[in-house]
């Protein structure tokens, strides 16, 4: 049923827990049922909408102390309820954490970063999702809590396809952890889009660890290519080990752009997404190796 964007069309439970303990006991609780997680909501509002999203009950989580936090005394950990535009406030996101960063002020407008978490971002599990693919150059986990326990996930391994990850319906994200990086690295991010706001026709990051003049470490990822974000690991392969140079750049460049698999849709067609790749990833690569102090 289409509906318009004004109204939820279909009614459905309220729950506000006050603790994280109480959170996970009504998922248990309603696990064989449509429970969603509100936090920002600007995903699922919207879709509630505008696309008639079944929901039976509505669990908010905003306001559970548990989850409204940011510690970056060891990386950087972020607790589930946290907006967006808190973490950009962030000192030590800015400065060591570059490329996720650049990824949440290029989404959206000011008043969705209010509202919007990352651990939203990633359980919305969007191909164009903004901080995944920085969070997935870093490393980054999220925490799943039940009743029955705890585990991480790598963000790599998290989502698996359009809307779908492996969270359990009993499941929590709880925090999304980021290592702390190394010296001597330097990450960027990219992002093409029809507008500032508009949802990306390409992202990518771009995380690399240098020793001396060659890059001991790297990883390139790229989102709105695929069905989900995906690593350029031929490319990643070419630049590992090797003496960085403006011709190596640009070879590894056109090889990522090789093995992407854009589709064709109202915002770009293929041929379009894979030259767009090359170029994109040729200038932030070169970002990212300035920015972990190497030259060419």
């Amino acid at each position: 049923m289409q509906t318009n964007t004004k109204i939820l069309a279909r009614e459905f439970e309220y729950l506000a827990p006050k603790t994280l303990d109480e959170t996970l006991s009504l998922l248990d609780n309603y696990k064989d049922k449509s429970a969603r997680i509100l936090a920002g909501g600007t995903d699922l509002l919207v879709k509630m909408k505008t696309i008639d999203l079944k929901t039976d009950y509505l669990i908010n989580i905003k306001n559970i102390p548990e989850l409204n936090f940011i510690d970056t005394a060891d990386g950087l950990k972020v607790g589930a309820a946290v907006s967006l535009s808190r973490i950009e406030r962030i000192g030590k996101v800015k400065e060591r954490y570059p490329a996720l960063y650049e990824g949440i002020k290029s989404m959206a407008a000011i008043a969705v970063r209010n509202m919007g978490t990352i651990a939203g971002n990633i359980g919305n599990a969007s191909p164009a999702a903004d901080t995944v693919p920085p969070l997935i150059t870093y490393g980054a986990e999220v925490k799943l809590v039940s009743k029955r326990g705890e585990r991480t996930v790598l963000v790599e391994d998290f989502v698996t396809g359009v809307g779908k990850t492996v969270i359990e319906a009993d499941e929590l994200i709880t925090q999304v952890n980021i290592p702390e990086m190394k010296k001597n690295s330097g990450s960027a991010f990219s992002k093409k889009g029809r507008v500032k706001a508009d949802i990306a026709k390409i992202n990518l990051a771009v995380y690399l660890e240098r020793e001396g003049n060659i890059c001991k470490d790297c990883k390139i990822v790229l989102g709105s290519v695929a069905v989900k974000a995906i690593r350029a690991k031929e490319a990643e392969g070419l630049l590992k080990g090797q003496t960085v140079s403006a011709s190596l750049i640009d070879k590894i460049a056109k090889k990522a752009s090789e093995e992407i698999k854009p589709i064709d849709d109202i915002r770009s067609s293929v041929e379009y997404r894979t030259e767009l790749a090359r170029v994109m990833v040729e200038d932030t690569v070169r970002i990212a190796w300035e920015r972990a102090g190497g030259e060419l």
